[in-house]
């Protein structure tokens, strides 16, 4: 029976439907993890020659046209990537969760202020980063945590902080007022391939761990084709993943909508 609901999920483009289907239906057998797909590489690809190709905000627009349920833009202070101008040019014409990542420096809080995106997910990257690669320590910047998240909270802001496994800072994470956070998952991909049951085991205690202090959970950073599917089916409690990399780099090959396709896929699972 789940192969035939399947076929259901891979015809649906829009999420809403999608929705709608779940609460409608009596075969309430599914869990679908929502998927926001990171367009920053394609704007890398933009910015390597300079003018307008590949288009940024049509980009953004087409993730939402394609079924992904989210839009995640990271905007760096440098600019390398996503600009500012783009995260304004953006959220004028999605309609999806919009998601905003960065480092909350003073700029960076101007910026989503002014936009006032569904979410904001804080990162600790400092500006020359070339990509996140560690998660907060909430018991060292608690306060500054806290004062943030209360600015961002202030303009109807959902937040979001980047964390590690370690317990302690997932349980200091609800002492700043956080909505969710979102699981640091490059050890997980690292470790996947030699025992990957020993690279899901800290991750499933953690999103425990955070559910049983009332957090909601995010999760990101190279995840994959090959190691989303089991990352999804055991980590309890999951809402979002957050994908750019590996999924604009698929797209190379097998086209940006199949792409987002082949990921929405892997984020279905049985109740």
């Amino acid at each position: 029976m789940l192969g035939k609901y399947t076929q259901i999920f891979k015809q649906t483009k829009h999420f809403t439907v999608l929705s709608n289907f779940l609460r409608n239906t009596h075969w309430n057998f599914f869990i679908m993890t929502k998927l926001s797909v990171n367009i920053n590489k394609i704007a890398t690809l933009r910015n390597s020659r300079g003018g307008n190709i590949p288009d940024v905000v049509k980009a953004a627009v087409d993730v939402q046209e394609y079924g992904a349920q989210g839009v995640t833009v990271h905007p760096r202070p440098d600019e390398r990537h996503i600009k500012y101008k783009d995260v304004h040019d953006i959220q004028r014409v999605i309609k999806t969760e919009f998601n905003i990542e960065g480092y909350p420096s003073p700029k960076f809080l101007e910026l989503v202020k002014a936009v006032r995106p569904h979410q904001v997910t804080l990162v600790p990257d400092p500006p020359e980063a070339i990509t996140s690669n560690s998660g907060w320590d909430t018991i060292t910047h608690l306060t500054f945590l806290q004062d943030v998240i209360g600015e961002l909270k202030e303009y109807g802001i959902r937040t979001s902080i980047f964390i590690d496994t370690n317990p302690d800072f997932i349980v200091n994470a609800a002492k700043t007022n956080t909505d969710r956070i979102e699981l640091y998952t490059e050890p997980y991909a690292t470790d996947y391939p030699k025992d990957r049951e020993r690279a899901i085991a800290p991750f499933v205690e953690a999103a425990n761990i955070a559910n049983k202090a009332g957090l909601r959970i995010n999760a990101g950073h190279d995840l994959s084709l090959e190691n989303l599917k089991f990352f999804n089916e055991r980590i309890p409690f999951l809402k979002e993943v957050s994908i750019g990399h590996a999924l604009i780099s698929d797209a190379l090959y097998y086209g940006l909508e199949r792409t987002i396709s082949m990921y929405k896929d892997l984020l279905i699972k049985e109740k």
